[in-house]
């Protein structure tokens, strides 16, 4: 009885050597860095981190594209609100029509300007367009030149 009892124990350790043989092959095969598991966890592991710089940076440009974005709004609003001062500022004045007694009345001739008196501006050169978005910028270079 004992002899058949260590054969029956002698049968189940080989039995448990060949798995655990079988199972050391497979797990081998799969985590095979080239083309099994282990691969593709790599080559995944490896994109989830240039996926995260990039993200990285995409979330650092939009923020500095954000910023210029409200300085450009509020340069906008700024615009906008003397270009209505200015509107309003229009309807102030008056109207150029001049009376019927006065259109027949003849106008005096205007005095000649001294030309040594008279300051002339530069003439723009017309060659270089400016956006209008820019305009503002392009005087601010013109003034420091």
């Amino acid at each position: 009885m004992d002899l058949i009892a260590d054969t029956l124990l002698a049968a189940g350790a080989l039995g448990a050597a060949i798995y655990c043989i079988v199972l050391s092959r497979r797990l081998k095969r799969f985590n095979n860095l080239q083309n099994g598991m282990g691969g593709a966890v790599a080559v995944l592991s490896a994109q989830v981190d240039d996926m995260t710089k990039t993200l990285i940076k995409a979330q650092s440009a939009a923020g500095k594209s954000a910023e210029q974005l409200g300085d450009l709004t509020q340069r906008a609003e700024a615009a906008s609100r003397k270009l209505e001062l200015m509107m309003a500022s229009l309807h102030d004045l008056p109207e150029e029509a001049a009376p019927a007694h006065e259109a027949a009345a003849p106008r005096e001739p205007e005095p000649e300007l001294d030309t040594e008196m008279v300051q002339t501006r530069p003439e723009t050169d017309l060659s270089v367009q400016v956006p209008v978005f820019l305009s503002h910028r392009h005087k601010h270079l013109e003034a420091a030149e």
